[in-house]
């Protein structure tokens, strides 16, 4: 249109200088009239032109914005579809065990074993997360160890987790349920606590950079049929601090309290009290003490030729008793096999009375198993990969029941590689 107007307004101007004098006066007066007529058409038509670009610019931007639309709704669609996924993670364990055992008086045995326990975390809500978990073996309190063998028949699977973690307070957590154990055990220490132990109550713990704490209130036996249901519930407090003691050293140090009413109770589990000493009431064997604990730990850590070192040591004493009443474990380890290439050695010498802690808890594997054991214990682990070991460990120059029982010697030897996920 403005070129339409540009050949126009030209030949006006050719026509006013060089024709002007041919023209009649009626006649070019006629032709202004018809070039003003013109022109008031092509502003019409660029006008209309105007506006037909405007609208169909506006058409443009609708369907883009509905298609953009569109696309925000596919998304948010696809992030509630996943959503779960984020919420939702699955850990776990895997170990492949050869084991020989052998005890002063019985047949030697050795056996293939295995232990799996997968568990699902779900975050419920950003201070809240709720955990399930399995695992193989029986229903022994200290052992997911599943024996192979027996015609490849069909192996058990247990409840080994059902907790919720309330995090809301800083550096606080509370767990209720069936949880892995929060108390802190020196160097993964068993003197009280198996590793596989999975207690059953509510804990509360803390921590800061330099300061811990635990408490919590555990359940042997909760239902009122239970012989004495008062007397089941276990509490335990700890507390520890972590600091350095000078360059290059860190030393972590814990007490702690538990008190087990036991007394006058049948056995816990599998009608065996496993080192604690009995007696008989009524007809029926009971325990003979309660285990009022208390409890300390020591850890130096240091840097040898750039590898770790730690010395360590770990003490229980059971203040309801007058004899037989302590337990105590020393050791030392060099190295951390927690990275691919890692390695690590160390050892142990263990001695546990018959009645320094409660025995259906305690290390399910040395001296056997239980109190009333003695013995030292030598390991090493290298890890294959990040998620990948292979270790080995042998119980030896150890004593079973050397205060109440036979005084057998005994031996173990353990080869494993395991995975976590």
């Amino acid at each position: 249109m403005k070129q339409l107007a540009g050949v126009a307004v030209i030949s006006a101007a050719l026509g006013a200088s060089g024709a002007n004098a041919q023209v009649p006066a009626a006649e070019w007066e006629q032709f202004k009239a018809q070039f003003a007529e013109m022109s008031e058409r092509v502003k019409v038509l660029e006008i209309e032109n105007q506006q037909l670009r405007e609208a169909n610019r506006r058409t443009i931007k609708v369907e883009d914005l509905a298609a953009t639309n569109a696309e925000v709704d596919t998304l948010k669609q696809q992030a509630t579809d996943s959503s779960w996924t984020d919420r939702i993670s699955l850990k776990g364990d895997y170990r492949f065990r050869y084991e020989d055992i052998d005890q002063e008086g019985r047949d030697s045995r050795d056996r293939y074993r295995i232990r799996a326990r997968p568990a699902l975390v779900a975050k419920v809500t950003d201070t809240v997360k709720v955990g399930f978990g399995l695992a193989t073996g029986s229903d022994d309190p200290v052992s997911s160890n599943q024996t192979l063998g027996g015609g490849s028949d069909s192996k058990d699977i247990n409840l080994d987790l059902a907790y919720a973690t309330w995090s809301g307070l800083p550096g606080a957590t509370i767990t209720a349920g069936k949880y892995v154990n929060p108390y802190y055990q020196v160097q993964k220490s068993q003197l009280l606590f198996d590793s596989d132990f999975r207690p059953e109550g509510i804990a509360l713990n803390w921590a800061n950079e330099m300061f811990f704490a635990h408490t919590s209130f555990n359940f042997i036996e909760s239902d009122s049929n239970a012989s004495n249901s008062d007397n089941y519930g276990v509490w335990v407090a700890q507390v520890g601090t972590i600091f350095s003691p000078f360059e290059g050293a860190k030393l972590k140090l814990s007490a702690g309290y538990a008190d087990i009413p036991t007394k006058g109770e049948e056995a816990i589990y599998d009608g065996d009290f496993f080192g604690n000493t009995f007696v008989v009431v009524d007809g029926v064997e009971v325990y003979e003490y309660d285990y009022k604990l208390i409890t300390a730990s020591i850890d130096l850590g240091l840097k040898v030729f750039d590898l770790p070192l730690n010395i360590y040591a770990d003490y229980v004493e059971n203040r309801e008793v007058n004899d037989l009443d302590t337990g105590y474990l020393a050791g030392i380890k060099l190295g951390s096999a927690k990275k691919k290439g890692e390695w690590q050695v160390s050892y142990e010498y263990e001695k546990l009375d018959a009645n320094a802690t409660l025995g259906v808890v305690t290390n399910s594997d040395f001296a056997g198993g239980g109190t009333d054991g003695k013995g030292s214990t030598v390991s090493a682990k290298y890890a294959i990969d990040d998620r990948w070991y292979v270790g080995s460990t042998y119980f030896f120059d150890s004593k079973r029941g050397f205060e109440l029982g036979d005084d057998a010697d005994y031996k173990r030897f353990q080869l494993d590689t395991g995975f976590k996920y």
